[in-house]
């Protein structure tokens, strides 16, 4: 069922029902005390945030496990004989309330977690996987939806139902309805353990992210550190309880700029190594055992649902279709990517050399290696920008304020779509740091709200991401979308506002691409809605956002200097753009690299034990990945794959940024804010799941995509 696994995506985890009953007072009496069960009296019905207590949770599924459970057994008992009607909509109608609970709960875990909120994760984890495999692996639900799809021809259904009732049907034989006896008793087994086991790798990631830290007492050693950084480290050194000094941590916000900045190589490699040991530690939370097992069981799984690897079965419901598609297009961009990458490395080694060479000591004694690490990477990359463009990063920082970097990325949707945004005080909210913006269409229209959440804390996981708090739906009354941005950007301190790099602004106006793809939804069918696409078109609508937001005349809308108003200048935009290309070959390289991880765990076709270091090692070696670059995310933090729902997936960034790439020049080749192309745009958007992804963009552009774009956007050829 695509409506079920939509909402195991949310949750991270696989979803379900819960044992056990209590009698009907009882859960009338959850619902009148539990505010998540209550009638929400909220503005445009959004989640009551600021009564909700970790407590509540626990309650909230029971009431919506059992209320679930109730509604598919009334869909089998039915004594009609099974059509649309009264089987596809109403398993579709089903699971409201578990729904509701489930969205809530996936982003607060995600974005302001406690101790109680995650043990409550690692508690429901097994509990919703028995609860999904009742759903879909239940013979008798899927013997009605059977006759139906077997039906279709005679049903005069119309596209979107017809989509509908093939998703639903794909979604039961994929989940492996079709197993009997000892193979169906394996198969709840093998979900059951993979869902608690992708929970504790996530748990442990956070916990290794969130217990670092690299405490300094001598300023000289931060470098060149922004102020408005220096003041954030001196503000967590403190709640970490030192009445002075400096703690850089793992969180992006830290670690980045201090190895850009740090002049003690020393430092910096320490700061490296503790990032890329995540999970690895041989500690209470090493992930290597967690995701040897996760990735020999869903060999396993694969392979009773007929499958010869979990890559295979992950990709015949993907654009790309097949592993041997994937490993043909990375292997088409890698030779290029490495060569550019092999080339910078050749160039800042240069640059340490001559550094190194011209230290007084050098002469008189021996001193540090001079072979460039991967700590000293982004700190001589910016040296070699400096050297070569005369840019410096941090002079992009003042004209990237983070609430400016905001509205320019809700000035680009409106001068694109015509809808414009209006901030609401006082709304219910998870952390105090979350903005809320109503969505309206030119006519005043309400489209839908959004949640803009920016801020790295220790209760939010690494990285960026949308939710949907509700999916647009039509099916019974108009259902507008409520949907969530995450980011992970430097909090403003008492002097200074929160100020980005250019990557971190990409990544801002990226989840809006996101958010956008769930608040423009317009579908009858709440499962089809939105981001409820396959994992390798999922980015088309994020990625192509990123255009927009370097693009030299959008600069000028919104990055002006947050003291002084003054617009960026056009000077400093022909520096970044230069010095941007190089490290194109890095940024490209550290993505491939994971993406091939990705694919070589999950092409395994073995069941039994993986060593996880030695697999990784071995499989960067095939590729030829220099010693100075790591993957972007190593096997023991990988949360995409081994604790979010991208395994066999993570490759659809790039095959995405050849749709981004390549659509974005049908603006290009009129305007960036033509009406005609962005109406085409907006329509893609608009229909979800409803198409595949292919047709949608051929729709959009007229044709199939082309390569060469992203080609010349990455420097591979000119």
């Amino acid at each position: 069922m695509k409506k079920l696994h939509y909402l195991i995506l949310a949750f991270a985890v696989t979803l379900v029902a819960c044992d056990g009953e209590k009698n009907n007072d009882s859960m009338k009496e959850n619902f009148a005390d539990n505010p998540i069960l209550s009638e929400w009296d909220t503005p445009f019905g959004v989640p009551p945030f600021d009564l909700i207590k970790a407590a509540h949770y626990r309650p909230a599924f029971e009431v919506a496990f059992k209320e679930n459970k109730e509604e598919i057994d009334a869909i089998i008992a039915q004594k009609e004989a099974p059509t649309f009607e009264n089987t596809i909509l109403e398993i579709e109608r089903a699971g409201k309330t578990l729904g509701r609970v489930s969205r809530i709960f996936s982003a607060v875990n995600a974005a302001n977690s406690d101790k109680e909120i995650r043990t409550i994760a690692s508690e429901m984890a097994p509990v919703m996987a028995k609860h999904s495999d009742y759903i879909n692996l239940n013979p008798a639900l899927f013997k009605r939806v059977a006759v139906v799809y077997n039906n279709r021809e005679a049903g005069a259904l119309n596209a979107e139902e017809s989509k509908l009732l093939e998703e639903t049907y794909k979604g039961f034989i994929r989940s492996g309805v079709n197993l009997k006896g000892a193979e169906n008793t394996r198969l709840r087994a093998i979900n059951s353990e993979m869902a608690s086991l992708a929970e504790k790798f996530g748990k442990n990631v956070l916990e290794e992210t969130n217990k670092f830290e690299l405490f300094i007492d001598t300023k000289k050693d931060l470098g060149n550190l922004p102020s408005s950084l220096t003041a954030i480290a001196a503000n967590e050194a403190k709640a970490r309880g030192h009445e002075n000094g400096w703690s850089i941590t793992l969180q992006r916000p830290s670690i980045n700029p201090f190895l850009q900045a740090s002049t003690n190589a020393t430092l910096r490699q320490k700061m490296y190594d503790g990032y890329a040991s995540r999970g690895n530690n041989d500690n209470e939370f090493d992930n290597k055992k967690i995701l040897e097992k996760l990735v020999s069981l869903r060999v396993e799984r694969a392979q009773l649902l007929g499958f010869k690897s979990h890559a295979e079965f992950k990709l015949s419901n993907a654009m790309a279709e097949n592993p041997a598609n994937v490993y043909d297009f990375l292997d088409k961009l890698w030779p290029a990517a490495i060569k550019m990458a092999e080339k910078e490395a050749i160039a800042l080694q240069a640059y340490k050399n001559k550094e190194i060479e011209g230290l007084p000591e050098y002469k008189n004694s021996a001193v540090a290696d001079k072979t460039l690490t991967g700590g000293d990477w982004r700190h001589y990359v910016e040296k070699v920008r400096k050297e070569r463009y005369a840019f410096n990063e941090d002079e992009m920082r003042p004209y990237f304020e983070c609430g400016a970097v905001m509205q320019g990325a809700f000035t680009v949707a409106t001068k694109l779509f015509g809808i414009t945004f209006k901030e609401l005080k006082d709304m219910p909210k998870w952390h105090k740091d979350q903005q809320v913006f109503e969505v309206l269409e030119a006519d005043g229209t309400h489209i839908g709200i959004i949640y803009m959440d920016m801020f790295a804390r220790e209760s939010k996981r690494g990285g960026a991401w949308m939710n949907s708090l509700r999916a647009q739906s039509k099916l019974d009354g108009d259902v507008s979308p409520i949907v969530t941005n995450n980011c992970n950007f430097p909090p403003p301190t008492d002097g200074e506002p929160s100020l980005l790099s250019f990557s971190q602004a990409q990544t801002l106006f990226h989840e809006f691409g996101h958010g956008l793809h769930g608040l423009l939804s317009d579908v009858t069918f709440g499962s089809l809605s939105g981001t409820n696409v396959p994992r390798d078109f999922v980015e088309f609508p994020s990625q192509v956002m990123e255009n927009w937001m370097s693009d030299p005349e959008v600069l000028k809308l919104y990055a002006k200097h947050y003291k002084t108003g003054e617009v960026i200048p056009d000077a400093l935009v022909e520096k970044m753009n230069k010095a941007n290309q190089f490290n194109a070959g890095f940024r490209t390289v550290e993505y491939m690299a994971a993406a091939y991880l990705d694919m070589a765990f999950h092409s395994l076709k073995e069941v039994g034990a993986v060593d996880a270091d030695a697999f990784e090692k071995a499989e960067m070696e095939r590729i030829g990945l220099i010693e100075q670059i790591i993957p972007r995310y190593r096997a023991t933090y990988f949360n995409h794959v081994f604790s979010g729902g991208y395994s066999s997936g993570y490759y659809s960034y790039l095959w995405s940024e050849v749709l981004d790439s390549d659509g974005f020049e049908a603006f290009k080749e009129t305007s960036i804010f033509d009406k005609e192309t962005a109406a085409k745009l907006r329509r893609v958007f608009s229909q979800g799941g409803t198409k595949p992804g292919m047709e949608l963009y051929k729709e959009f552009r007229g044709r199939a995509p082309k390569m060469e774009p992203l080609m010349r956007k990455k420097g591979f050829m000119k």
